[in-house]
Parts: structure tokens; sequence; C-alpha cells
């Protein structure tokens, strides 16, 4: 049994063949969904799949770093009062994107911290989006240090010193998923060397599909992939790389 812990099937790259997919998802052995928000145009959707699916699909609430531009205090205020309102399992996605634009690298920064507090507030773990941003991130995650902040690098794709940086942290495990498959990555010769209890499978559908469908539509049934992938990593069984992944997420997301 497998968890994706990141997917944004929600979203309207699926709209025709939603059920389709989770009937896939589940005939792959995935046992859970993490959904994570981006902003106020994506939390509806995400609700909806979440109330057709309870106990199958989980909503996290966060603004996503692409989504903070001028207007950001008004979407976070949304996601404050959705932690009010109701329970998620996370706050996220959230964190540095400077991939696109550095504009608003100030209130990317301002918006991360703000919804690091609301999730220590709330109690819950983070996912954490960083794209050409790992200094950025880090600089901005330095005050929770000595906090009971944990969370998930979610498409980590760093180095075996950024992996290094981020489990000293402490509270925090790597998402990894299809870009394991993609053999010019190197993220596969990173990732023999971290200890697979730090360890969380992903896919983020509809994007970054692994081998042997990459350049189609990703879906959650896909993390198998990843999870066979690693298994060649680790040279190990695919029963050892569900059940360790499996067992992280449940520990991170207490479900």
């Amino acid at each position: 049994m497998l968890i994706d812990t990141h997917s944004h099937i929600y979203s309207e790259e699926f709209d025709a063949d939603r059920s389709e997919v989770i009937l896939r998802a589940k005939e792959a052995g995935i046992q859970q969904i993490i959904l994570p928000n981006c902003d106020s145009s994506t939390l509806q959707p995400m609700l909806d799949l979440e109330a057709t699916y309870p106990d199958y699909c989980y909503a996290a609430i966060g603004l996503h770093p692409t989504s903070v531009k001028e207007d950001y205090e008004t979407e976070l205020a949304l996601v404050k009062s959705e932690l009010q309102r109701r329970s998620y399992i996370a706050v996220g996605e959230i964190g540095i994107d400077l991939y696109w634009d550095k504009t608003f690298l100030a209130q990317q920064t301002k918006a991360f911290q703000q919804q690091i507090d609301w999730a220590l507030e709330y109690k819950l773990p983070v996912i954490i989006h960083t794209r050409d941003s790992f200094l950025e991130t880090m600089d901005a995650l330095a005050p929770y240090k000595n906090s009971d902040l944990k969370g998930v690098f979610h498409s980590f794709t760093g180095s075996i010193e950024q992996a290094q940086e981020i489990i000293n942290f402490g509270g925090f495990l790597l998402g990894i998923n299809g870009i394991v498959t993609f053999k010019n990555s190197g993220l596969a010769a990173v990732v023999s060397q971290i200890d697979l209890k730090h360890i969380l499978l992903e896919t983020d559908a509809p994007y970054l599909t692994p081998t042997p469908h990459r350049g189609k539509r990703n879906e959650s049934s896909y993390v198998q992939l990843v999870a066979s992938k690693l298994a060649e990593v680790y040279n190990c069984s695919a029963e050892t790389i569900d059940q360790q992944t499996t067992r992280n997420a449940k520990n991170l997301f207490a479900i």
C-alpha cells in the first residue's frame, strides 16, 4: 500500500476522467492521496474532491508561492479563515519560488513565514515548495530551528549536502517523485545516500510524470513507478519501499 503525498488531481486537467484516475490509483495500491492547495481558485475543486472521496483524499490548505502577487494578503486571509473553519491535514503548499519571477521575493517570504506560524499554531505539518530558492528558503526557516515545526520538502531535487541540511534541521522529510526516474536528473545518485526513513513518495500530478510516461499527464497511480525506481536505487524489495514510505507519511500527516 502506497500514499501519494502530493497530488493536484482536483485540477481541470482531470475534469474529463477524474473518477477513472481515482479508480486506477486504488487498483495500483494507492491507499491515500494528499491534496495540497494553491490559492483561492483551487480551493473549492479540492474540497469537492475530498468530499467525494472521504478518508481517501485529504486536503491541505495554503498559498502557493507562485500565487503570491499584489493581493497576497487577501489570499492569506482566506487560508487563515479556512484553518479556523475546519481541520486540514497540513498547511501547504507554501514556500519560495524564484524560477519564474523574483519580483515578489519579500512577499513570498512573508507569506511563507506567516503560514509557518499558523502551522505551529494549529499543530500541522507544512508542505514546502522550493524552486531556485534553497538558500532563501533555509534563511526563512532559520527562526524556527528549535520549534516543533515539521513537514516535507516537496519535489526535492537538490544535492546530498542540501538533503543533509534539511535532515539536520530536524522534523523534515524529502518528497521524491517522477524526477528520480529521469535519466539525466542525477537525483537517484543523491537519494541513494539518504536513509529511507527520510523519504516520502509523491507524484505532483499532473506534473513531473515518471518514465516511461514522461511527457504525458501524471496521475496518482504512477506513484508506484516512483516506488519501483526507489527499490532499484536502494537495492531492496518493493515491499520495503512501500512499508517504510507509508509509515513515514502516516507519522508525518497523522493519517
